[in-house]
């Protein structure tokens, strides 16, 4: 009896703790290469500060990470794998709208949530939304409708706008045309690995517009302010840009050119509240390099993560999409809710690049742009 009674009290210990101990997966795909793999490196570093002890909410996570090398067919790859081999439910991670195109739909079709902490492209966001999917940082458009705003209080008249010719890029100009008031000079739709814009350049100086809007993320971006400052334009034609073409990253590599260029955007380094404070202090401390809107959006991600995962004591289940809803953490944005299609509720800010008191550039919040804003397409989606 003794020992029939000690081998199940063993039996029992040794199960309890395997599953007390077996992590909750998570599968971040993201861009970790190129001239764009800051940006996905960025959300994957502001991810991690969100855990403690390789634990969420108190949840023991194991993190999983790959990198999409902004490839569609690629991401799509490693979530078919990350679901079939590696039994998969919590997703996160991808920077570019035509990679969550061909990849999202197969993860929560295969019945397991996916949480971006950046890309929130149109058709993902009305007709085609779905219970498993959030989007913490922004829906595409009403990231561009505040640029659209800012250049609309800021008196322009007459705007030439630029993006990338992919999903984002298009939600970029819709959105930026929703709330502009003025004229548009012309409309330009650039490449994605795009690397000379010397006939795009030539066509703004033809326009001759008052303001050139642009979104170019990343490396791209960079490239695309070199130019134009080379070319003399920018003494010339000011520019209106929104958050992704104007980042720490992209301040630290063009330097005075950026002096004067106006940014719209949900999040700065500079706000006063004590979740951005601890961030800004953790970044600081972990990483040497510039924080950028893909690094708070990490790790807002994170967050919502760990308080459904502390709400749900790890299950993957509707309650954890039931504590996703609430969003009971504490944003480096300040307030945050979501709205009916799991996208933001949130307020926009005017920025601006001036030089600091030691006479290097910096990006400092100046004003307001919008306030409870959602998006475009919220009322198309019926769960």
């Amino acid at each position: 009896m003794r020992k029939t009674l000690l081998a199940a009290s063993t039996l029992m210990a040794t199960t309890f703790g395997a599953l007390a101990e077996d992590p909750v997966k998570i599968g971040m795909i993201t861009t970790l290469s190129g001239p764009a793999g800051y940006l996905g490196q960025d959300v994957r570093d502001g991810f991690k500060l969100a855990m403690e002890d390789n634990k969420m909410g108190g949840v023991p996570v194991e993190l999983l990470v790959e990198d999409d090398g902004l490839k569609p067919g690629q991401g799509k790859q490693i979530a078919e794998r990350f679901l079939s081999e590696s039994g998969v439910k919590l997703f996160t991670g991808i920077v570019f709208s035509n990679v969550a195109g061909a990849t999202v739909p197969d993860i929560v079709d295969g019945g397991a949530f996916y949480i971006s902490p950046n890309a929130g492209p149109s058709n993902l966001a009305g007709k085609g939304c779905n219970e498993n999917y959030f989007v913490v940082s922004w829906q595409n458009d009403s990231l561009h409708e505040s640029a659209g705003q800012l250049a609309t209080n800021l008196g322009y008249k007459k705007a030439f706008i630029l993006a990338p010719n992919y999903q984002a890029g298009k939600d970029a100009l819709a959105g930026f045309k929703r709330f502009f008031k003025g004229e548009i000079a012309g409309e330009v739709y650039t490449r994605l690995d795009q690397t000379d814009f010397a006939a795009e350049l030539a066509q703004i100086r033809a326009a001759k517009p008052d303001v050139v809007f642009q979104f170019h993320p990343g490396g791209l971006g960079i490239t695309f302010l070199r130019q134009y400052e080379q070319a003399g334009l920018g003494k010339e034609i000011p520019m209106v840009l929104a958050e992704p073409s104007m980042d720490g990253v992209t301040l630290a590599a063009v330097g005075e050119a950026a002096v004067g260029v106006n940014v719209s955007a949900h999040w700065n380094t500079d706000f006063d509240n004590p979740a951005n404070k601890k961030f800004m202090e953790a970044w600081n401390k972990a990483y040497n390099r510039p924080a950028t809107y893909y690094s708070s959006q990490g790790y807002d991600t994170g967050q919502l993560i760990a308080s459904a995962l502390k709400a749900t004591g790890g299950k993957l289940d509707d309650s954890f999409r039931d504590a996703l809803r609430k969003a009971d953490f504490q944003s480096v944005r300040g307030k945050f809710a979501f709205g009916p299609n799991q996208h933001p509720i949130q307020d926009w800010y005017a920025l601006k690049v001036e030089k600091g008191a030691d006479g290097k550039p910096v990006i400092k919040t100046v004003g307001d742009v919008f306030k409870d804003h959602g998006d475009a397409y919220s009322a198309d989606c019926k769960m």
